[in-house]
């Protein structure tokens, strides 16, 4: 296992570090460095490490959503205000409806599995996302019309929404019914989410008031209620739908609203953890991934991920009708929706490890979502943000 880390650390940096050098995503050096280590290929990852791979990509998820969370300011998301909303679910629909049409066709799979392949792909990537938004922020690139703070805001949730749904649709799987009434629970999940998170936020941020600690010592407080958080989903669950993961999201937005500057300190304390994080998830992600598959899904693969795009960016530009943001500005926010790379990290490779027939294809099919859109939106954005922003 030692050994298995060590290979992971430093084959995982220095190709991150290579990619980085290129101008191409980091994790695309360590979904590599998976690849190669992992059973499919080498073999040199140990099984105790493949065994509780699930739990770290989890744990991945959790620190990229608080990292957000302390970045979203309440007054600004008030200011966007219609075109986030609508943001965090349409593209992410028309995206899935995409994937159940075209996906039987393609590749011959069940309408239900089509779904759940969908719900793994059409989530936007906060790992590409919210550090680009954030250092435009800082920037001042789109700051009068809020445009970062709406693709942050809207991601994030977009996320949370496309969880909910990739959960109700294994659920169908496993019971062998379509039910859509667990469907038309997820903005109960929503609502139960944001409550639960905001509670917990006041509660930690008044503590942390009384109680003077170190800033690690409140990240680790931080990442423990984020934890009983998740876990305590499974148990309401069987009774009222709730979406843990927004929960986290919305302590990190609840504390930069009490108290900004404590917040900011631990949004940098996050951005370290996060270097942790990041390489676990996606040397673990690549492990996962069995080449021979994606190579066989082949072109077909790429029509469906065009396709998809495709319904996306229509997705983002019909929820930006009747906004202030000019063509350009528009463009820019549908580029921004394209990268894919964590959610579909985290939860790739959950159908495979649930027996779902097709599981192998959907996970091959989120790793090449990942190494197709996750340099391409990355590139667009840095390509274009200075000729479609304006710096405030």
């Amino acid at each position: 296992m030692l050994l298995s880390l060590a290979l992971i650390f430093t084959v995982g940096l220095i190709l991150g570090e290579i990619f980085g050098k290129i101008k191409l995503p980091r994790f695309l050096g360590m979904i590599i460095t998976g690849i190669v280590l992992g059973p499919f290929v080498l073999g040199l990852i140990s099984d105790d490490i493949l065994n509780v791979s699930s739990e770290l990509r989890t744990i991945a998820l959790v620190v990229i959503l608080l990292r957000a969370g302390l970045s979203l300011d309440i007054s600004d998301l008030k200011k966007i205000g219609r075109p986030a909303i609508l943001m965090s679910f349409i593209p992410a629909t028309l995206e899935i409806i995409a994937v159940v049409i075209f996906a039987p066709m393609l590749f011959g799979i069940s309408y239900i599995e089509a779904a759940i392949l969908g719900s793994v792909l059409a989530a936007v990537s906060p790992a590409v996302v919210v550090p680009k938004m954030i250092k435009l922020m800082k920037e001042k690139w789109g700051h009068e019309k809020r445009i970062p703070h709406l693709v942050m805001a809207s991601a994030s949730v977009d996320d949370i929404y496309v969880i909910v749904l990739f959960t109700s649709f294994i659920a169908m799987y496993q019971s062998g019914e379509v039910n859509l009434g667990s469907i038309a629970l997820v903005p109960v999940a929503i609502l139960v989410g944001i409550i639960v998170g905001a509670l917990l936020g006041f509660i930690l941020s008044r503590f942390f008031k009384v109680f003077r600690v170190r800033d690690t010592i409140k990240v680790l407080i931080i990442l423990a209620v984020s934890f009983f958080v998740l876990s305590f989903e499974e148990f309401i669950n069987d009774f009222i739908p709730m979406s843990a993961l927004l929960s986290v999201m919305v302590i990190g937005i609840t504390f930069l609203n009490q108290s900004e500057e404590r917040a900011l300190r631990l949004r940098d304390k996050f951005d370290k953890v996060w270097v942790f994080a990041e390489l676990v998830l996606f040397v673990l992600v690549g492990a996962a991934v069995d080449v021979s598959i994606a190579l066989d899904a082949g072109l077909f693969a790429l029509v469906l991920l065009a396709v998809e795009l495709m319904f996306r960016i229509t997705g983002v530009q019909l929820c930006l009708i009747g906004t202030k943001l000019n063509q350009k500005e528009r463009i820019f926010t549908g580029i921004s929706y394209i990268p894919k790379a964590t959610v579909q990290a985290a939860i790739g490779a959950i159908p495979l490890a649930m027996g779902v027939e097709h599981g192998e294809l959907i996970l091959a099919l989120a790793v090449l979502a990942i190494i197709v859109t996750a340099p391409l939106g990355a590139i667009g954005i840095d390509l274009t943000y200075k000729k479609f922003l304006k710096k405030g």
